[in-house]
């Protein structure tokens, strides 16, 4: 008996089906395949077993670029092992998968017998169908968004990850180069046409299609052609020889008479083309570029241009490199190849390399083989430049040494030297020149952070000058902006405090002399209290003598009285033990006059 299991892979995860009851004949029936679409009679056929949710979009993305390449992912590795049940002696087990690929990968690394096709191809279609009905908890909107967020995050790291990116730019370089060498020849020739019939002459001197553009601008009505003209044609055509019989011509011209209106189209017309001309020039210098960062290997070998229509021919660099040399040597003459073997007549010898200077430059009977030998050169440059990580174009040097051997062994007999012993020697080139490049690359490294160190350094310098800038306008402003009534503030304020100066003034006019210091006025209590002392001891000896003479009491008073006007008016900071000795004192002075 066989257990079929189906994967199914989602945007939300893993599915592992089992199929109740299969018969491969059966299920293939139009009326069991109308049955798919019925969600009833398809749950009598098809039982969900497991099914593994992806944690996150970033695990989704890695699980499907896994499958998209044919590679097991580990999350689809545990998933598998823990639900799908071993086979035994009497059951065995199949999967069923979508992609053969996969099934050849699972297969391989995990020992399953895998099914893709047929009958699996029926069952994935009603799954695809209702699988948010055969997932509980799963809603046909959520579903649908994640598939359409999986579809966005998939589509936008193969464009990141494209490794062709760089070869792109040359594939459309070339493309609008080959276009616009027909558009400048088919403007050129309507060109000459148009300004023939005023000066036919012109045609047969001037060749170059530019050339002619720029003369038909310069020139425009031939009857206005004089000898000052003669210095502006010598610089148009390059030729004084030339520029003497274009003014000879125009002299005896049979072309007809011009209108002015149509001379201004012609002309306007001209400076397009011109323009044109120029931009094919521009256009080329930035291919030349590309050419030398992307492919310098096969730029030195066989040039800018035909090296640049074979990348386009082949869809990528890596796609030339993945070719033999017999489909590199006949690349672009496919039409000629199967025409050939379809009269089985002789098959082309040559494609797009034609195109290059050695094929040329050999005999007729040589052309087969500096072909052949110029494809195998031009494989082995499309591959370094392909794997290399340091682009040089040491190796298309030495390459393009050999041909030229090549061609003169077939012309002299000249033995040309030995592959190894050139790749040897470009070996050793080609690390002095990845060296130097990488020192070159560390040096702008380097000086590019020294300059953004210094910009930085200036910002910084010139964020403190703006900012006590704005503090000085800030404080004019706030000092312009303050209203009147504030002011009237001001005023009165100055006003009372002046008032407040003068009555201090007046009253310590009328004061003692002004206060002393803290510390004298310790001193002056501590003396006070001593003399106190004094006294009251002197007051008790006179007591008990039964001595009372009334001047001697006076003239403490007086004493009394004289020591308070000089002394300095007392603050009130004053502590309280001296206040206590003075109130005792004037008690003693009230008994003695009692």
């Amino acid at each position: 008996m066989v257990l079929l299991h189906v994967l199914f892979e989602h945007a939300a995860g893993y599915a592992l089906l089992a199929i109740k009851e299969v018969e491969e004949i059966g299920l293939l029936l139009p009326q069991v395949e109308e049955s798919i679409l019925n969600i009833g009679k398809f749950n009598n056929v098809v039982k969900l077993s497991a099914f593994y949710p992806f944690k996150s979009a970033q695990t989704a993305l890695e699980n499907i670029n896994a499958i998209s390449e044919g590679v097991v992912h580990a999350d689809l590795k545990l998933f598998l092992e823990t639900n799908l049940p071993p086979a035994g002696k009497k059951k065995k087990t199949l999967l069923g998968v979508g992609d053969a690929k996969i099934g050849a990968a699972l297969q391989e690394e995990l020992g399953f017998s895998c099914q893709t096709g047929g009958v699996v191809a029926e069952i994935l279609r009603g799954v695809r169908l209702h699988f948010h009905s055969l997932v509980k908890g799963l809603t046909a909107q959520a579903a649908s968004k994640a598939q359409l967020g999986l579809g966005h995050s998939y589509s936008r790291a193969k464009v990141k990850f494209n490794v062709n990116r760089a070869d792109n730019m040359i594939i459309q370089s070339i493309a609008l180069l080959d276009q616009l060498d027909k558009d400048i020849n088919t403007f050129s020739m309507r060109v000459r046409e148009w300004y023939g019939y005023h000066f036919p002459e012109l045609v047969k001197l001037v060749s170059d299609n530019s050339t002619y553009c720029r003369l038909a601008r310069l020139i425009g009505n031939r009857k206005e052609l004089s000898e000052e003209s003669l210095p502006g044609l010598e610089e148009v055509v390059m030729d004084s020889a030339k520029a003497q019989a274009i003014l000879d011509a125009s002299r005896s011209s049979m072309g007809m008479d011009i209108s002015p209106i149509d001379l201004i189209n012609i002309e306007s017309f001209s400076a397009r083309v011109i323009s044109l001309a120029e931009y094919r020039q521009e256009l080329q210098e930035y291919l030349r570029s590309k050419m030398g960062q992307v492919a310098p290997n096969l730029a030195a070998l066989i040039g800018e241009v035909v090296g640049a229509r074979l990348i386009s021919h082949a869809g990528s660099l890596t796609n030339l490199a993945k070719y033999p040399a017999s489909t590199v040597q006949i690349l672009g003459a496919e039409k000629a190849l199967f025409r050939a073997l379809k009269t089985r007549g002789n098959t082309p010898k040559y494609g797009l390399i034609f195109h290059s200077t050695f094929i040329g430059r050999a005999a007729a009977k040589n052309k087969g083989r500096i072909s052949r030998y110029l494809a195998n050169k031009c494989t082995i440059a499309s591959r370094i430049d392909c794997f290399s990580e340091v682009p040089t174009s040491v190796f298309g040097d030495k390459l393009r040494d050999q041909v030229e051997e090549r061609l003169s062994f077939y012309e002299t007999g000249q033995a040309p030297r030995k592959n190894l012993d050139v790749m040897k020697e470009a070996v050793g080139q080609a690390a002095e020149a990845a060296a130097e490049i990488q020192r070159k690359q560390e040096k702008k490294e380097k000086k590019r952070k020294k300059r953004e160190r210094k910009r930085l350094l200036a910002l910084a310098e010139g964020g403190e000058e703006s900012e006590a800038k704005q503090e000085e306008v800030n404080g004019e402003v706030s000092e312009e902006a303050e209203t009147p009534v504030k002011k009237k503030k001001k005023q009165e304020a100055e006003e009372e405090e002046e008032a407040e100066d003068q009555e201090n003034g007046e009253m310590e006019a009328t004061e003692p002399p002004p206060k002393k210091k803290k510390k004298k006025k310790k001193q002056q209590a501590e003396e006070e209290t001593v003399s106190g002392e004094v006294e009251e001891v002197e007051e008790e000896v006179e007591t008990e003598n039964g001595v009372e003479d009334q001047p001697p009491a006076k003239k403490k008073k007086k004493r009394k009285s004289e020591a308070m006007e000089a002394e300095p008016v007392e603050e009130e900071e004053e502590s309280a033990p001296a206040e206590k000795k003075k109130k005792k004192k004037k008690k003693a002075v009230e008994e003695e006059g009692e």
